[in-house]
């Protein structure tokens, strides 16, 4: 996924502003696809300098005044290609896992006080989601639009249900090893 694609795609839900947009970010996209305020105030110029996008005329024009952005026909048909085209998946790249093959090597020394912290977070990555679950898609929501952003939700909530699983079983491994690891 590109910033580019996940603003247009925000952008076609509800037009919005730059602030509007880093708010949206943080509140759902950002659990897939992070992006800072600069990050995204950046792409907005960028994709209506190439006209993807314009900014909504203002209702009184001033200085400083909050820009409101709407995706243009080029900007749907960008979007459209995007979602269309093939693209192979990413390899999980986590540094928990390079450091256990580090640890393998030179010993566990504070490992495994850090597996104990990744598991909390994950754990409560994964309340959070369930509870998203439980308030934005009760029994009977299957408009298109709800199943798909169920699914990517799944998503979120089946890796955290495999990292929480993996580090349980990874906690086990280290009670089993021997002194001096």
């Amino acid at each position: 996924m590109s910033l580019p694609h996940a603003i247009l795609t925000a952008l076609l839900e509800k037009p919005s502003s730059g602030l509007e947009l880093t708010r949206r970010f943080d509140r759902s996209i950002g659990y897939f696809w992070s992006a800072t305020h600069q990050q995204i105030y950046r792409e907005l110029g960028r994709l209506e300098r190439e006209g993807l996008i314009r900014a909504l005329p203002s209702e009184q024009p001033a200085r400083g005044q909050r820009k409101s952005y709407e995706v243009l026909p080029a900007g749907r048909a960008e979007l459209s290609r995007w979602t269309a085209a093939s693209q192979d998946p990413k390899p999980l790249r986590d540094p928990l896992l390079p450091r256990l093959r580090a640890a393998a090597a030179i010993g566990t020394a504070g490992l495994e006080d850090d597996l104990r912290r990744h598991l909390q977070l994950h754990e409560r990555q994964l309340a959070e989601y369930r509870e998203i679950e439980r308030r934005d898609f009760p029994p009977g929501s299957d408009s298109a639009q709800d199943r798909l952003h169920h699914l990517i939700l799944r998503a979120g909530i089946d890796l955290e249900t495999f990292w929480t699983r993996w580090l349980r079983h990874a906690l086990e491994e280290f009670a089993d090893l021997p002194d001096g690891s």
